[in-house]
């Protein structure tokens, strides 16, 4: 059970600064200033630098935080939460940092769907959930909601016997199918 936890941690990061990383923007330097910043360093082919790439945010899309408000977080955490931290299209509602240990995360697009294949590529248990999107499943910590080619995911993570947060993780995935 360690090891699921920990593997699922490591997912969540992954996919938090995967979609935080697209940015471009490079990490400031020792002493504050951002690399580059200040004068324009010329290319050597004297042609402009390319521009990142960026994955592309799709703007019909709901907003993460929009399908999951911080007092449906709380609700489904069972403790109060600190505000939403965005990156990309994802949501992520942290507990403070005195306890008690609760995180709700909500991906949208790609990252929901990258998040479910994962799941399964693990093996762990996964289960439908009827009658609240064109397709809808529910693990012992998530659930994944499928609205014609929008995914949708949202996850729990807490310090207690998963079962307990099976019947939350049901209301809060009807709720978040009528937003869809």
């Amino acid at each position: 059970m360690r090891t699921r936890r920990l593997i699922a941690l490591a997912l969540a990061a992954t996919l938090l600064t995967a979609s935080a990383g697209c940015g471009g923007d490079e990490p400031p330097a020792v002493g504050g200033a951002a690399p580059g910043a200040g004068t324009p360093v010329a290319d050597p082919t004297g042609e402009a630098p390319a521009e990142p790439s960026a994955e592309p945010v799709d703007d019909a899309a709901p907003k993460a935080c929009a399908l999951v408000s911080k007092a449906d977080a709380e609700r489904l955490a069972g403790t109060p939460l600190d505000e939403p931290v965005v990156a990309g299209q994802s949501c992520t509602y942290t507990g403070s940092v005195s306890g008690p240990t609760a995180q709700v995360e909500v991906f949208v697009g790609e990252g929901a769907k990258k998040y479910l294949d994962i799941e399964r590529q693990l093996g762990h248990e996964i289960r439908e959930l009827a009658g609240t999107a064109d397709e809808a499943l529910l693990t012992a910590e998530a659930f994944f909601l499928r609205r014609g080619e929008l995914w949708v995911a949202v996850r729990l993570v807490r310090l207690n016997d998963p079962q307990e947060n099976r019947a939350p993780l049901e209301r809060l995935a009807r709720t978040v199918a009528g937003r869809m």
